[in-house]
């Protein structure tokens, strides 16, 4: 028998007429009287007895009823499985981010992700960039979201999005209002965290290089939402990657576009080789679009503005 029959078979066992079994299954009655004539001639086998308009299984009938029934709670189950699947249910999203992208960017992502698929569950590592070799080869996580890429033989690397440098500042300072500023006026401020070993640092450093500029660190943290919180203390201003202050992600400070082209790179690292589920896939893929929609020609205006004071 094909499904085909089966399901005729049992949609007439379930309902008792032609009639409704052609309502159940959305098809003409003829169709239906047609296939349960032709199935029953083909095997051999006499499915129902007809007594006033209704349709009894016979006797021989209903061993191969429960078989029927066994195969529909089968698809059923199937039925149950795909459709915790579409929504996530049995899945796991094992996501690694360097702490720029994690700030603002992997959650606008996350938003997009959960709103495809509601019941997915999440669980995000933020890791410093020499953390995420092992997350990813010793299979703690799926993705990286990297501010670098590097060379490994294990590792793969997608393009994310492109971005840029910022000056910020806190509220109320002199730069506030300001469309750019160089390198050479950033200097003469107070400077927090720029560390010539970080990827973002070793831009601006290259910068100050070139110009053989002299600047001093007065404080140093590598984390940019600590650089962010430092310098709405009024502590210094800071040079910082676009996506930790996109969307206004950090109240208190304002960017500054920065003379000087500061371009960079990020990236998706994955295990070499590893099969990526449709849902890191997507999340890869709401992560890129968020990331890029604020891109370098975005960032042309301050991400974020305030009233001059």
């Amino acid at each position: 028998m094909t499904l085909r029959q089966v399901e005729v078979i049992r949609a007439v066992m379930v309902t008792g007429t032609i009639g409704g079994a052609a309502k159940l299954l959305n098809v003409s009655a003829p169709g239906i009287s047609r296939l349960v004539k032709y199935t029953e001639k083909s095997l051999g086998i006499r499915f129902f007895q007809r007594q006033n308009g209704r349709y009894f299984p016979t006797p021989e009938a209903h061993n191969i009823f429960e078989q029927i029934n066994g195969v529909y709670k089968k698809v059923d189950d199937l039925t149950e499985i795909i459709s915790k699947i579409g929504r996530g249910a049995l899945s796991e999203l094992r996501i690694g981010s360097v702490p720029s992208i994690s700030q603002v960017m992997v959650p606008r992502a996350i938003e997009k992700v959960r709103r495809r698929y509601p019941e997915v569950r999440i669980d995000i590592n933020i890791l410093k960039l020499e953390e995420a070799i092992d997350y990813l080869l010793l299979g703690r996580g799926d993705c990286v979201a990297m501010s670098y890429r590097l060379e490994h033989p294990g590792l793969d690397f997608l393009p994310l999005a492109s971005g840029e440098l910022f000056c910020i500042v806190p509220e109320g300072h002199e730069l506030v209002g300001r469309k750019q500023v160089s390198a050479k006026e950033i200097i003469r401020y107070p400077l927090i965290g720029i560390d010539p070993n970080d990827p973002y640092g070793r831009i601006m450093a290259e910068i100050f290089a070139r110009y053989k500029l002299k600047y001093d660190i007065t404080i140093r943290a590598r984390f940019g939402t600590t650089v962010c919180a430092l310098v709405k203390a009024g502590l210094g201003i800071a040079v910082i990657d676009q996506f930790t202050v996109a969307h206004g992600g950090y109240p208190g400070v304002v960017a500054v576009p920065i003379i000087e082209p500061t371009h960079f790179d990020t990236y998706i690292a994955v295990k070499r080789g590893a099969p990526l589920s449709l849902h890191i896939e997507h999340f890869i893929d709401c992560l890129r679009a968020e990331m890029r929609a604020v891109g370098p020609r975005a960032a042309k205006q301050p991400v974020a503005r305030s009233r001059k004071k």
